[in-house]
């Protein structure tokens, strides 16, 4: 009995020597295990392409509608881009207005070339009038009668000739009255009369300067507001207040009113000018009626004087 439980102590202990031996061996093999379990873990992030999972249905729609709903996206984002403007140059502008806007635009175009044009004819016919009355001014200077002036002019046309020519046929129609006074205040009021016509001659032209100066500017504005109540016409049309949709009629609009400033201010300049420059015509022209004036001051007194030596003799 005593042999048997001495070999089964002999035994335990044999076992527990042989666990305790093998226990370091199965802690190095347990031990790399768990960073295997613990890498593997992360696995499951992804969705498992089983059957059984409701995931994989969903993200692979989820990729169809994203997918479909592309090619659709593109006309929306190309629509929410502002279209291009087109070139705002004047001759564009102009082509691109409306007709009634065109029309005004035209009109003071051809406004504007009128001024030019009498800006042109009036100083060509003002240089040569002018020049022309100072120098016979100065051929009659020295003459001591109404024949005297005529032979030296000669039979050349102008205000001086018009002037003598006037003197003498009033000295000639007074002929036997005894009253200077009456003969000289009858000369003056036809000297009068031929510089009120002269004014009136010199002056034409004037009344087209001061009208296209008064009203272009108006005119323009005129072009204006048709030209941007079309352009909110457009704008309330097309639903959007887009600058590419809004600038071009306002544009369109603005460039009347600009043309008709180009064809008012240099009118009003122009015809500030021809005023100052008529005036001093306008002097010559009283410089010429005192100067016939004059000689037939002198033409009468010479004749009294020689009525009064013959009955005296």
């Amino acid at each position: 009995m005593k042999t048997m439980t001495s070999r089964a102590s002999l035994a335990a202990a044999l076992m527990l020597a042989a666990a305790w031996l093998a226990s370091p061996v199965l802690a190095q093999t347990q031990t790399p295990s768990a960073p295997a379990q613990s890498a593997a873990q992360p696995a499951p992030v992804g969705p498992a392409p089983t059957a059984a999972s409701p995931v994989a249905p969903a993200a692979s729609q989820a990729a169809a509608v994203s997918t479909t709903a592309k090619p659709d996206a593109k006309p929306d984002a190309a629509a929410g881009v502002a279209p291009a403007m087109k070139e705002l140059s004047p001759w564009v502008m102009f082509m691109s207005a409306d007709v009634i806007v065109k029309a005004v635009m035209i009109g003071l175009a051809f406004a504007s070339l009128m001024t030019w044009t009498v800006l042109i004819a009036k100083s060509i016919e003002l240089s040569v009038a002018s020049t022309k009355l100072r120098s016979a001014l100065k051929k009659i200077a020295e003459s001591r009668s109404l024949a005297e002036a005529q032979m030296a002019l000669g039979a050349k046309e102008g205000i001086l000739p018009s002037f003598l020519a006037a003197a003498l046929r009033e000295a000639r129609m007074s002929a036997g009255l005894s009253s200077d006074t009456g003969i000289k205040e009858r000369a003056a009021s036809s000297f009068s009369e031929i510089v009120r016509a002269e004014a009136r001659r010199i002056r034409i032209g004037m009344g087209v300067l001061a009208t296209i100066g008064s009203t272009s500017p108006f005119v323009g504005l005129f072009g204006t507001v048709w030209g941007i109540m079309n352009s909110f016409i457009g704008i309330s049309k097309s639903q959007t207040t887009n600058l590419a949709v809004v600038a071009p009629g306002i544009a369109e609009a603005l460039l009347a009113t600009a043309i008709g400033l180009v064809a008012a201010i240099p009118a009003v300049i122009i015809y500030n000018h021809f005023s100052r420059v008529t005036k001093s015509y306008l002097e010559l022209v009283s410089r010429a009626s005192g100067a016939a004036g004059r000689l037939l001051s002198r033409d009468l007194d010479r004749s009294h004087g020689s009525v009064h030596s013959r009955a005296a003799e």
